[in-house]
């Protein structure tokens, strides 16, 4: 039983910001290595960010200095915070939890305008 639900995702303008969340179980959140994944249309599915059970945390150089990973481990939360926010980040987003490389959630939808 593994479950991964993603949100937070909408409509911006270019240089705006969103913050996305990934709840899933306590013990998949907190007891693992954590990552966020995005797939444009027409697109391969890219790595975005990651973060360890410890902490230590790892960006794609595409996102770097403007996205930030973090995690609760009391609400057993995966969150992205997306700033200066380009076109070019526009895509469908996904946690994924490196215990359980094969399970994806729905995703959330991140589209920004020019």
């Amino acid at each position: 039983q593994v479950q991964l639900v993603e949100s937070g995702g909408g409509l911006v303008q270019t240089g705006g910001s969103l913050r996305l969340s990934c709840a899933a179980s306590r013990s998949i959140v907190n007891s693992n290595t954590m990552r966020w994944y995005r797939q444009a249309p027409g697109k391969q599915r890219e790595y975005v960010a990651s973060i360890s059970s410890g902490g230590s945390k790892n960006y794609a150089d595409s996102v770097k200095g403007r996205f930030t990973i973090s995690r609760d481990n009391a609400k057993a939360t995966l969150y992205l915070q997306m700033n200066s926010l380009k076109p070019e980040d526009t895509a469908t987003y996904y946690c994924n939890s490196f215990l359980f490389p094969g399970i994806w959630g729905q995703g959330t939808q991140v589209t920004v305008s020019s």
